[in-house]
């Protein structure tokens, strides 16, 4: 019963649409804005306490969080124009634009800077290396998709090749954990606050951050068409200035004072796992300093993506990136 209920917890944090986010008071002198995240994660904290403590009814705009797993709905879900504001990795942003779209995806702000995900093993390691990943099984994420790229460029610069480990791309990002529980795979990747919640309860140990493996990269970033960008100006330099006041929030403030506003948006982490979680992002330096996203970060993401295998030329930072309403 215990492993069943696990499951259902695992499969229940990141199911498309579970988290809907609105403003508490309406005011119909805002502008609506639909943002699309990709998962649900304490990773996100920034944006969280822009929405919770009113930044973006300060800029005039009434914006709704809607989880969309993967970074590949996001888009979709992005040039379909369901939402107005995606919010996933820029490298999703770069398939796009080399896949010939004319109404392309532009990276306006950044928020995170290290991929997000943690290593968690089946066994109990006390001095992991990355040596110890040689021949074992890891879910890694979707093909395509930042932690299971980021991984695989972690071992590769540190003289692990690629067919010496099994990074299995295979299962669906929102059946990674319940996969896991379920017996597959040595080690798997993770957002928090899952990876906790598993650790918590004795189906595996937290070994390592892929994000300070992987190093700095624009990570996590809020993209709009290139012609919602044109059209909405204000609407952007509002956003981009509410998460603005969220990064400043989450780098002048404890971990104690941010996890009091979080536990509204995660109210199945107790007080104390939720400032666990929230300081183990601030000690590897998680989060961007300001929206803006320089070019070095943009290289290292198409480095990681060429890497793996996904990236056939690579995209203009000049087209992609947009930090207009940013300070560098």
């Amino acid at each position: 019963m215990k492993k069943i209920i696990i499951i259902l917890l695992a499969i229940g944090l990141i199911i498309t649409g579970i988290f809907v986010f609105t403003p508490k008071k309406e005011d119909t002198n805002l502008t609506k804005v639909k943002v699309a995240e990709v998962t649900h994660s304490i990773f996100y904290a920034p944006q969280y306490i822009a929405h919770a403590l009113g930044y973006f009814e300060e800029e005039g705009l009434d914006v709704e969080i809607i989880l969309t797993s993967g970074a590949d709905k996001v888009t979709a879900a992005v040039l379909s124009g369901d939402v107005q504001i995606g919010f996933c990795g820029s490298e999703s942003t770069i398939y796009v634009y080399n896949g010939g779209q004319e109404d392309y995806l532009i990276n306006f702000a950044g928020l995170t800077k290290k991929d997000g995900s943690f290593l968690v093993a089946r066994e109990k390691t006390d001095d992991f290396k990355l040596e110890d990943l040689k021949g074992k099984h890891i879910i890694g994420g979707r093909e395509g998709g930042m932690p299971a790229m980021t991984l695989e460029y972690a071992l590769n610069i540190n003289g692990i090749k690629s067919n010496e480990t099994n990074i299995d791309t295979s299962i669906d990002f929102a059946s990674m954990s319940g996969a896991f529980i379920g017996g597959t795979g040595d080690y798997v990747a993770l957002f928090e606050p899952t990876a906790s919640e598993l650790e918590k309860e004795g189906y595996g140990y937290i070994v390592a951050s892929i994000g300070q493996l992987g190093g700095n990269v624009p990570y996590t970033t809020y993209n709009t068409k290139k012609s919602y960008l044109e059209n909405n100006p204000k609407v952007i330099e509002g956003f981009t200035k509410a998460i603005q006041k969220g990064l400043d929030y989450v780098h002048n403030h404890s971990s104690e004072e941010i996890a009091k506003y979080l536990k509204d948006y995660f109210p199945d982490t107790s007080d104390e796992d939720l400032v666990a979680i929230i300081q183990r992002y601030k000690d590897i330096d998680s989060w961007y300093d300001t929206t803006y996203i320089n070019e070095k970060d943009f290289e290292h993401i198409e480095e990681i993506v060429k890497n793996a295998g996904k990236l056939d030329k690579k995209a203009p930072y000049s087209k992609l990136i947009d930090n207009t309403y940013s300070i560098q």
